[in-house]
């Protein structure tokens, strides 16, 4: 099966059935959507598009851009999905290592795109479910075609073109659709759920969770961008299922408590979940207390084409952890890598299972880092198990600190901050020093909190042992961010550094 298959199959068994609440509001069905996928595979097909060619698509969320994506399938090509707020060296970096045959951007979602298209002299292409614009690259050279789908490259998904080299992690199409699928059961996603979507589907968490909708023939509420005040709206329209990144819940609470709202006040909200970044026990207690709902949490990578585990609580659960493995994934532990500390259990997590990655487009040697002999990915993540089989999270292997000789998590000095109630968000770094390397925090917090760095530093010695208490922590009104809300914490040195030497 393939990613076009589950919209053939909502299209014939629910064709009249609402499919997309576009970000302008517009409504289309899944035979919309149908004829959307059929108009966009022509349009490529006209302009030379082959089956193993690329397909960039320059997006912010749209029905467009889904309809786009489900013809370039059907054509056997390949789509990129790439966020249309990266800069345009960014993005030519992108479209030149994948080789692109064409480069599609939803103009009609925004600026952003508009701006990447005009760059490109793409022309507009209109469509059943909204225009586009697009261009062509002469002399791309196509993948090899593949009759098995587990080893036809569906998407091709980019995760560090933003910040050096482009490194392009091929999904398969038996990887999409057996993420759809692990998503769909891990939610318990029913026809009649309306999923909120303002994460990015060029984010590997929004386009599974597009897919999961597709493969149960449910509804998703589409944003272009995230916007707070959006979604403290919606949540009073039928909305049932919310997915989103810590610091899209964190939002959400700050801002309802402006409006004078406590908690949520609907009743079509059913499931709640976060992933994409780390949740620490007070975010998860604050959630908890909105929404009415237990908060469910997950893992998952780029790599894995998203989700990989996922937590099952009930209501008040403290558990933290990122939970057990999701449908078809598999986990190891391996004790013997970087950052390891057997005593602890503590080793970097292996993913195995049909939704692997087949590789970096064209880099044997990242591949070979990133896979193991047996075909696992390594995450570069370090967690451990507990008693009942759920895996916790303790760090990034790269990003674990070593100070005085001591190993530090940066998770749990992260966690340890925003339990302190005047603290919204916070991200641990090294930093290195003569002969050491020190601990650095950065915090967002309430306006009205008026902590200081000496009052935070004291709060953490009830907490930590002291050699995991941040040397500086550096107060600012909002830390570098990517479009899901996930913090960047390669750049918060240098961002701060004048903030640092004070």
């Amino acid at each position: 099966m393939r990613m076009h298959d589950l919209l053939e199959a909502a299209a014939r068994d629910k064709g009249t059935a609402l499919a997309i609440i576009d970000h302008d509001g517009a409504r289309h069905s899944w035979a919309d959507m149908a004829a959307g996928a059929a108009a966009a595979r022509a349009a490529l097909a006209a302009r030379g598009v082959r089956p193993g060619d690329r397909v960039v698509i320059v997006l912010e969320n749209s029905a467009a851009m889904l309809a786009w994506l489900f013809g370039a399938s059907q054509l056997g090509a390949v789509v990129s999905p790439v966020n249309a707020r990266l800069t345009g060296p960014e993005l030519e970096r992108i479209v030149s290592h994948a080789d692109a045959a064409a480069v599609v951007f939803t103009v009609d979602t925004g600026p952003a795109p508009r701006a990447h298209a005009e760059a490109f002299a793409a022309e507009r292409a209109e469509g059943p479910v909204g225009a586009v614009a697009i261009t062509v690259r002469p002399g791309a050279e196509a993948l090899p075609p593949e009759d098995d789908p587990a080893r036809q490259v569906g998407i091709l998904l980019y995760t560090s073109g933003t910040t050096g080299q482009p490194k392009g992690a091929m999904l398969s199409q038996t990887a999409m659709v057996a993420s759809a699928a692990a998503s769909r059961e891990a939610r318990d996603l029913v026809s009649d759920d309306l999923v909120y979507l303002a994460l990015p589907m060029s984010h590997v968490f929004g386009l599974a969770t597009i897919l999961a909708v597709t493969t149960t023939q449910a509804a998703a509420r589409l944003e272009a961008r995230f916007d707070v005040a959006r979604l403290f709206a919606a949540l009073d329209h039928e909305i049932t299922v919310l997915p989103a990144v810590p610091q899209m819940h964190a939002q959400l609470f700050h801002h309802a408590r402006a409006q004078g709202a406590r908690r949520y006040q609907g009743r079509s909200l059913r499931y709640v979940s976060s992933g994409g970044a780390p949740l620490d026990p007070a975010w998860k207690r604050e959630a908890e207390a909105f929404y009415g709902l237990p908060l469910q949490n997950g893992y998952g990578l780029t790599e894995s084409a998203s989700g990989v585990c996922m937590t099952r609580n009930a209501l008040g659960d403290p558990d933290i952890s990122v939970g057990v493995p999701m449908l078809g994934s598999e986990l190891r532990v391996n004790l013997e890598a970087p950052g390891a500390s057997p005593a602890e259990g503590i080793g970097e997590v292996e993913v195995g299972g049909p939704q692997v990655m087949l590789g970096y487009f064209r880099d044997p040697v990242a591949t070979a880092a990133a896979l193991t002999g047996d075909g696992w990915l390594r995450t570069g993540d370090l967690g451990r198990f507990d008693k009942d089989g759920r895996l916790h999270l303790v760090g990034r292997s790269k990003e674990m600190i070593i100070h005085s000789g001591f190993n530090v998590y940066p998770a749990e000095v992260e966690a340890a901050l925003t339990e302190h109630p005047g603290v919204i968000l916070a991200a641990v770094v090294g930093r290195r020093v003569e002969g050491n390397e020190e601990v650095v925090g950065f915090v967002t917090c309430t306006p009205e909190a008026g902590v200081s760095e000496e009052a935070l530093r004291d709060f953490l010695r009830d907490r930590l042992a002291p050699y995991k208490v941040p040397s500086r922590i550096v107060i600012a009104g909002a830390l570098p961010a990517a479009p899901t809300g996930k913090i960047l914490k390669a750049q918060l040195l240098a961002h701060f550094a004048e903030a640092l030497e004070a």
